[in-house]
């Protein structure tokens, strides 16, 4: 599933085979792979600033991985035992975060529906091909869990509702992209491209020109498009393409709607780009998943409630609609795809 992110490889092919003196690792954290390329004249420098990059990155999965025992998991115990726990001040910044960007897109994100994600199947490395019993989707509904049930008095969280579970999934790569961006300028690195499975963020140029990365065809090999981040910009994607099972011919995407409780089914693929910002990798993560989950109706409105005005949706029937302020930046790949431009 991991072979349809977003980030073309064309990105890096061409950044490789170009004369900038570059240095690139990749690893493997959130549970996907991740990427840092930067621009340095002094090899041992780029070195050292991707080795910090990638140690804060492993830091934030271990601390706050969802199914294995973390910090995250003890608060999660907490809660379902109905006891108030001091966090650490990172952990509660982030659950006031979280909440703030939740109610922005009015719940369709919410942090706190990590028990109806592992009723899925969706905490696991791999996926079983199996429905959760209708009765055990109907229970969820019944006890409306959200991370706004959370109450945080300094560093104690509380909640009111015990069936409340956190998973940071949809979250902490956008926060880890603003981290990187921020060691690489306290390493002295001022170009670099920042890749966590599809979530990305440009910092200064590729040799004076724009990092220009692809948009991955949610049903097809490669990119459908290209498009020129400039510094500071951060593009995120919600797809049904990357995380997902399939069982009779269906196809369920760990895109859950928490309305439902079940999987989202009327969109393929959203993308959106943040305009540089100091919270500009953590919006591009944040602000895709309501989007996606509003479907067809509702996602242009929710992409107004997110600040994201520059955003691309492939629908459940291949039709593809971006709005006018991203359309003049897209480069399309092959044959452009019927297009409908929405203001």
């Amino acid at each position: 599933m991991f072979r349809r992110l977003i980030l073309a490889t064309l990105v890096f092919c061409l950044a490789a085979c170009g004369r900038t003196p570059l240095q690139e690792q990749q690893a493997y954290v959130f549970g996907t792979r991740v990427e840092v390329l930067v621009v340095s004249d002094d090899p041992d420098q780029g070195r050292q600033a991707i080795a910090a990059v990638l140690r804060e990155f492993d830091r934030l999965h271990r601390a706050y991985h969802a199914w294995q025992e973390s910090e995250l998991t003890a608060l999660n115990a907490a809660i379902a035992d109905g006891k108030p726990l001091a966090v650490k001040p990172e952990l509660a910044d982030f659950v006031r975060e979280a909440q703030a960007l939740s109610k922005q897109g009015d719940y369709l994100f919410d942090p706190g529906i990590g028990q109806l994600i592992k009723l899925w199947g969706f905490q696991a490395d791999e996926f079983k091909a199996e429905l959760p019993p209708p009765a055990d989707i109907k229970a969820w509904l019944a006890s409306q869990p959200s991370i706004a049930d959370l109450s945080i008095a300094g560093t104690t969280v509380n909640s009111r509702n015990p069936q409340v579970a956190l998973d940071f999934g949809g979250y902490l790569k956008g926060v880890a992209l603003d981290r990187a961006a921020a060691i690489l300028k306290q390493q002295g690195i001022d170009n670099a491209l920042i890749n966590i499975g599809g979530n990305l963020m440009a910092l200064g140029s590729k040799q004076g020109k724009p990092w220009r990365v692809g948009i991955q065809h949610p049903r097809q090999p490669g990119p459908m498009a290209t498009v020129m981040l400039a510094d500071g910009e951060a593009i995120g994607t919600s797809g049904d393409y990357q995380r997902y099972f399939e069982l009779d011919g269906k196809r369920y995407p760990h895109l859950l709607d928490p309305r439902r409780g079940y999987p989202a089914d009327h969109t393929q693929a959203v993308t959106v780009l943040i305009p540089k910002g100091p919270k500009a990798g953590t919006l591009s993560d944040a602000a895709s998943k309501p989007i996606f989950i509003a479907g067809p109706d509702g996602w242009r409105e929710m992409a107004r409630k997110m600040d994201a005005g520059l955003v691309l949706r492939v629908d459940g029937k291949d039709q593809v609609f971006v709005t006018e302020a991203l359309k003049s930046r897209l480069e399309f790949i092959g044959q452009a795809p019927e297009i409908t431009v929405v203001p």
